[in-house]
């Protein structure tokens, strides 16, 4: 496989995805859902049904009452894909080089 080949093979994978991430809600925006994501959103009393889970213990002790800590869910989150096409990447097995495996991955 060569070096074109495998350039082809990620070309077509990044069209098919920019096709399928083509919605409305794609890139950054803040989302209303709070869920299990990344940033903080609010620390708030526990509430019987509340996951047991979001409990910020630090919080508990120190107020004497249990707390959960909520997150705003993360939807539609977009990727980066970077392939190294230096000449390291010729260097690999007998099977196939770092390149080919990079792009079948």
């Amino acid at each position: 496989m060569t070096l074109h080949d495998i350039l082809e093979t990620v070309r077509r994978v990044e069209l098919r995805t920019m096709r399928l991430a083509n919605d409305t809600m794609v890139g950054a925006y803040s989302s209303r859902f709070k869920g299990r994501g990344m940033d903080f959103e609010e620390l708030r009393e526990y509430i019987p049904g509340d996951d047991v889970r979001d409990i910020d213990w630090n919080v508990t002790n120190r107020m004497g009452r249990p707390f959960v800590k909520r997150h705003r869910e993360e939807r539609e989150l977009g990727i980066i894909l970077a392939l190294d096409i230096s000449a390291s990447g010729a260097f690999g097995s007998v099977r196939r080089s770092k390149r080919e495996f990079a792009a079948e991955v």
